[in-house]
C-alpha cells in the first residue's frame, strides 16, 4: 500500500511537472518574421528545464531539443530559397505556439546613431526626410518586414530584446529608419525577394558602445571604464531589483503618441501649494547630466517668481529656450503648453500665459522635462529664459539661476519606473555606476547581443559623428567592432557596409576634425567584404541630420547588389591613386575614373596644397586628361595635396557616373 501511494504521488508529481512547460519565445521569433534564405536558421526560446520541444516548419524542416537546466533551448532549421508565407509550429507537452506569415528572404542588420535611427517621418520641423510623404504613402509592400530593437542599456550581455516584426505599410514605416527602409526597398525592387530589416540604432552613440568589452580590452582602450562596469555589476542587479518594486509605465512601441500625456503620480506637483522645500536646487540653463550624472527619464523643475504690479493681470509669455527632449509646462498649477513629440530638442519653448493666471507677488512655474537619450534639460542661452509681457518683451523677469528639481521617473528600455517623490528617492537611494548610451559595450550588450542567434546576410552602419575628435582611437575601435560582430554572430566576413559621415559644422566649418574621422572610417576598408558610401555631396553643413536618406540607403544597396548579389553597378567614385610633381604643379591620378572626371558647376573647390612646411593653403585645381592639376602661386615647391578636409567641405570632383570623389590627403 505504501509502495502504491509513493508510486501514485511520484506519477502525479511527474504529470504535474509535465503540465507546465512555460514555453516562451523571444520577441524576434514571432508572426511576420523573415528568415534568411538557404541557410541554417535558429529558432530558440525558454521552457521549464527538461521539457521536450518540437519545432516544425511548413517548408518541411523540423527539429527537436530538450530545454536545458537554465530553461534555454535552440533548434536549427534549414531554410529554402526565398518565398512564403509559411508557418512554424513550436510545441511542448502542453503548449503549441504557431508562428504565422513567415517569409524567407534576405535579412540585414541596420545599426548606428541618429542618422540611422532617424525615421521616415523625420523629426519635423527641423529634421525632415526628402521623399518622406510619397514613400510612406506607397509603403504597402508585404514582402518587406521590419523589426525595431527597442533601446536598452546593459552592463552585461543579455539574450532578449523588445520589439516585434511588422509588415511594411504606411502605418508601420513612419517610425522606422529611413536609411534602412530605402536600403531594403532598393534591394527588394532589384532582387524581387522578401527583405527583412532589423533596426538597432541609438542617436548620439559612439562606436565603443556597440563593441563588446572583450574586444575593447584587446585594443587597450577604455580599460578603466570596462573595469568599473564589471565591478559595479552586482550593484546594477540590486538597483534593477529595487526599480522593479516600483510602479511601471510601459511605452507604446513606436510613434510620437508614446510620449503624450504620461502620468507618473505627479499630478499635484505643478500646484502652487506643493511643498518642494526638501528638493535640491540646480542652476539653469544646463544639461542636468552635468549635475546628477547620466539619467534618462522625467525631472520636475520648479521656480517661484515675484511678479510686479505692472505685469499683473496681463497676458505674459514664458520663454525657456530649447528643452531636450520634451516638456509639460505649468503656471500656477495650470498647463500652459507642452511639447511631447520627439525630435524637437532644438526648438525654443515660448508659451502664452493668460492674464487671469497672473497675480501680484509669488507665482509658480513648473516644468516637467522628459529626456529619452543623451543630454537632457533646459539648456539654451541664459538670456532666452524669461517671463515677459506678451505685447512688450522689453518688460521681463529673467529666469536663469536656481530652480528646485526632482527626478520623478527613470526610463530604462521601454519602461518608466516611477519614484516616490515624497521620499526624495533619487537623492537617497545609492545608485550604481551611471551607464549611459555612450558607455563602452553597453549597447552591444543590450541591443546587439539579443539578436546574435538570428541569422543575417549582413549589416549596414551609419555612425561616426559621436567619435569626431578621436580619429586615431576610432581607427582602432571601428574595425574592431566589425570583427567583433562577425565573430559574435559566427558568420565569417559577413558583408558590412557603412556610411562615411557627411560634412557638418562641428567645431567650425573650417576646422578639420571630421576630415580625420572620415579618413579613419576609410581605413576599415582594409577588412574583407566591407564597403563605404560617400556623402560629401549630400550634406546640410549646418544640420547634422541631412534629409537625403534615400540617396544614402540606395548607395548602401548598390554596394550590396554589386558585391553580394552579382549585379554590376557603379558604386564607388574617384579614389586618389598617385601623384607626380613638376614645375610647381602636383598632378593627381585616380582610380574609378570611369568615362572621365568632371567638376561640379565647372569649378573644382576644396583643394589645398602645401610645401615642405606642411602648411596647407587654398589651391587652384583643374582637370586635364582625367588628371587633376593642383597649384598655388604661394607654394613654389609643393609636396602634398589634400581635398575636402574641412568640416564644411563639400564635393566638387565627380566621375561622369555622378559619383563623388573620396576625400584624401597625399602621403
Amino acid at each position: 500500500m505504501k509502495l502504491t501511494t509513493v508510486f501514485l504521488i511520484s506519477f502525479l508529481t511527474l504529470i504535474g511537472c509535465q503540465s507546465h512547460s512555460n514555453l516562451k519565445l523571444p520577441a524576434l521569433i514571432g508572426d511576420n518574421m523573415l528568415l534568411q534564405q538557404k541557410t541554417t536558421a535558429k529558432i530558440w526560446g525558454k521552457a521549464s528545464p527538461g521539457n521536450k520541444i518540437n519545432v516544425s516548419a511548413s517548408w518541411n524542416s523540423k527539429g527537436r531539443v530538450i530545454a536545458g537546466k537554465d530553461g534555454k533551448w535552440m533548434v536549427n532549421l534549414t531554410t529554402p530559397e526565398a518565398g512564403g508565407p509559411y508557418t512554424i509550429a513550436i510545441s511542448a507537452n502542453d503548449t503549441t505556439i504557431t508562428v504565422k506569415n513567415v517569409l524567407i528572404g534576405e535579412v540585414w542588420f541596420c545599426s548606428g546613431q541618429s542618422n540611422m535611427e532617424m525615421p521616415l517621418a523625420g523629426w519635423p520641423p527641423v529634421d525632415t526626410i526628402m521623399h518622406s510623404a510619397s514613400t510612406i504613402a506607397s509603403a504597402s509592400i508585404p514582402e518587406i518586414r521590419l523589426f525595431n530593437v527597442q533601446k536598452k542599456i546593459s552592463g552585461e550581455p543579455i539574450d532578449e530584446c523588445t520589439g516585434s516584426w511588422e509588415v511594411s505599410a504606411s502605418g508601420t514605416v513612419q517610425q522606422f529608419s529611413a536609411t534602412a527602409f530605402f536600403f531594403g526597398e532598393k534591394l527588394y525592387n532589384e532582387l524581387h525577394v522578401p527583405i527583412g530589416l532589423i533596426e538597432s540604432a541609438w542617436g548620439g552613440t559612439p562606436s565603443e558602445s556597440w563593441t563588446s568589452s572583450e574586444s575593447l580590452e584587446k585594443t587597450g582602450e577604455f580599460l578603466s571604464e570596462i573595469k568599473a562596469i564589471k565591478e559595479s555589476a552586482p550593484l546594477q542587479v540590486e538597483y534593477q531589483t529595487w526599480l522593479n518594486t516600483h510602479k511601471q509605465v510601459e511605452l507604446k512601441p513606436v510613434g510620437n503618441e508614446q510620449w503624450k500625456d504620461l502620468s507618473f503620480n505627479d499630478e499635484n506637483v505643478p500646484s502652487s501649494e506643493f511643498n518642494d522645500k526638501d528638493w535640491p536646487a540646480m542652476v539653469l540653463p544646463t544639461e542636468f547630466e552635468t549635475v546628477i550624472g547620466e539619467f534618462d527619464g522625467a525631472i520636475w523643475f520648479r521656480k517661484i517668481v515675484e511678479v510686479p504690479q505692472n505685469m499683473t493681470g496681463k497676458d505674459l509669455t514664458l520663454s525657456l529656450g530649447p528643452i531636450d527632449d520634451m516638456d509639460r509646462t505649468y503656471f500656477n498649477g495650470k498647463l500652459i503648453g507642452s511639447t511631447e513629440i520627439s525630435g524637437l530638442w532644438q526648438i525654443d519653448r515660448n508659451y502664452e500665459i493668460p492674464a487671469s493666471l497672473v497675480k501680484t507677488g509669488s507665482n509658480t512655474i513648473s516644468v516637467r522635462v522628459l529626456d529619452t537619450q543623451g543630454g537632457g534639460g533646459i539648456y539654451g542661452a541664459s538670456e532666452k529664459m524669461k517671463l515677459s509681457l506678451k505685447n512688450n518683451t522689453k518688460i521681463f523677469i529673467p529666469l536663469k539661476g536656481d530652480w528646485k528639481y526632482q527626478p520623478v521617473a527613470e526610463l530604462k528600455g521601454s519602461k518608466f519606473y516611477i519614484y516616490d517623490i515624497s521620499k526624495n528617492e533619487f537623492q537617497t537611494k545609492k545608485r550604481p555606476l551611471n551607464l549611459g548610451p555612450g558607455t563602452p559595450s553597453v549597447l552591444f550588450n543590450g541591443m546587439v547581443s539579443p539578436v546574435l542567434p538570428y541569422q543575417i546576410k549582413g549589416a549596414i552602419w551609419y555612425q561616426g559623428e559621436a567619435n569626431v575628435g578621436r580619429a586615431d582611437q576610432y581607427a582602432k575601435i571601428f574595425p574592431t567592432m566589425i570583427q567583433d560582430w562577425r565573430a559574435a554572430w559566427g558568420i565569417k566576413d559577413f558583408p558590412f557596409y557603412f556610411v562615411q559621415i557627411a560634412p557638418y559644422v562641428y567645431a567650425g566649418v573650417d576646422s578639420t576634425e571630421s576630415g580625420f574621422l572620415r579618413e579613419a572610417q576609410e581605413k576599415a576598408l582594409n577588412l574583407a567584404r566591407t564597403g563605404m558610401a560617400v556623402t560629401l555631396d549630400i550634406a546640410t553643413v549646418m544640420d547634422i541630420h541631412p534629409p537625403y536618406k534615400k540617396e544614402v540607403g540606395e548607395r548602401l544597396a548598390f554596394l550590396a547588389l554589386n558585391n553580394d548579389y552579382g549585379m554590376k553597378y557603379s558604386c564607388v567614385g574617384p579614389v586618389y591613386k598617385s601623384m607626380s610633381v613638376g614645375a610647381g604643379i602636383i598632378k593627381l591620378q585616380f582610380d574609378n575614373v570611369g568615362n572621365g572626371l568632371i567638376a561640379k558647376n565647372d569649378k573644382l573647390k576644396e583643394f589645398e596644397i602645401a610645401g615642405k612646411d606642411r602648411r596647407y593653403v587654398k589651391a587652384d585645381a583643374k582637370i586635364v586628361n582625367n588628371e587633376v592639376l593642383v597649384s598655388s602661386p604661394s607654394v613654389r615647391e609643393p609636396v602634398s595635396v589634400r581635398y575636402c578636409w574641412h568640416n564644411g567641405s563639400e564635393a566638387s570632383l565627380f566621375n561622369k557616373a555622378g559619383l563623388a570623389a573620396w576625400q584624401f590627403r597625399t602621403k
